[in-house]
């Protein structure tokens, strides 16, 4: 714990550094494969795995079946519609049957044959039908929510900071994030649930708060930069990162373990799929929210106000008289043969003058 308070220490005051804005480059490069391979996955597949929620169709839970397999279940839907039935085992012991729209008549006669199946009562098979409009209005209701959230952010951090790249830099890399976490859930093949939906826009809180503290400490830093500074304005963004840097680390520590513990909790002790939806979607994009903030949105400002011709005119003016300054010193260095030829050439200089 000691050689990390030391570390942070040394961090904040400058005596060591991680060049995050030097090698941005490496940065934006791992970030945009990433965000490439989270667009075409889904594209190649067809799509993110949706819920019931999203597409529709007839769910059947069975409660205190005699055994929990999930074959009895897939091969009785199996009668009804060609599509495979999705089958998960609850936290309860309980059994969970989707499939697709079927007719009330389909519905029954599959009720019953679960209830067959599993040696229950037709009364413990308690059936839902979902249409499909109900979860193009959830879509349509996030879409709108995202971008209300996106245009507020935008303009609030654009007067806070008095620049609109400080958003810009910001937006990007929420959509990374954003990008990033449905890349995942496309990889894995997780069913995207309303409950995930949630997790999604709770990131861009998450996101945007770590940022903006990063960019809080950039406008610190630059609040006296001028052409007598000792730093460029990269030099300046890098100083904030890391200067930020263990507070990021451990502000997502401690938002990870709690996540993660529900993710645990949720997903493998009560099977609770509502639990283990949010907490995914949070655990993916804290983490990957902590990322971007690092290595997207304190590089990617720093790219952009390094283009101005003002602050290009400033850097190449502080990086001049580090130049000069460094010249001075090194000329200040004299070779220890020089000091010895000017000694022996004083007593000489020193006779001359008393004869004269």
């Amino acid at each position: 714990m000691s050689k990390f308070q030391t570390l942070g220490n040394d961090l904040y005051t400058g005596e060591r550094s991680f060049d995050f804005v030097g090698r941005r480059k490496i940065w934006f490069s791992i970030a945009g494969i990433a965000v490439l391979i989270s667009i075409l996955v889904p594209i190649l597949r067809g799509g993110l795995e949706l819920g019931i929620e999203f597409t529709g169709g007839s769910e059947f839970l069975v409660s205190q079946p005699a055994t929990d397999e999930q074959e009895p279940a897939i091969t009785a839907a199996a009668e009804f519609t060609p599509t495979p039935a999705k089958v998960a085992v609850l936290g309860d012991g309980g059994i969970r049957v989707q499939t697709d729209s079927l007719s009330e008549e389909a519905n029954t006669e599959l009720r019953a044959q679960l209830a067959e199946a599993y040696s229950v009562p037709v009364e413990d098979v308690n059936l839902s039908t979902i249409g499909p409009s109900w979860g193009q209005d959830i879509t349509r209701q996030m879409v709108i929510g995202l971008g209300v959230f996106v245009a507020i952010a935008a303009i609030l951090m654009s007067l806070y900071f008095r620049t609109w790249k400080m958003s810009i830099a910001a937006l990007v890399a929420l959509a990374h994030d954003l990008v990033v976490t449905a890349g995942v859930y496309a990889v894995t093949g997780v069913e995207v649930t309303p409950a995930a939906v949630i997790g999604f826009l709770t990131i861009l809180g998450y996101s945007l708060y770590d940022t903006v503290v990063v960019f809080d400490k950039i406008r610190e830093n630059a609040e006296d930069y001028n052409a007598e500074s000792s730093r460029t304005f990269g030099e300046l963004v890098n100083l904030a990162i890391n200067q930020t840097l263990v507070r990021s680390i451990n502000t997502s520590v401690v938002a990870l373990l709690p996540v993660g513990a529900i993710l645990f909790i949720g997903a493998f002790l009560m099977g609770a799929g509502t639990l283990r939806d949010i907490a995914l979607a949070l655990f993916i994009g804290i983490f990957v929210g902590a990322l971007s903030t690092i290595f997207v949105a304190g590089p990617l400002y720093a790219a952009l106000r390094s283009r101005e011709p003002e602050i290009a005119r400033t850097d190449k003016r502080i990086l001049a008289a580090r130049a000069r300054a460094r010249k001075d010193v090194d000329g200040t260095e004299t070779d220890p043969a020089d000091d010895t030829t000017d000694s022996a050439e004083e007593p000489e200089t020193a006779s001359k003058a008393s004869a004269s």
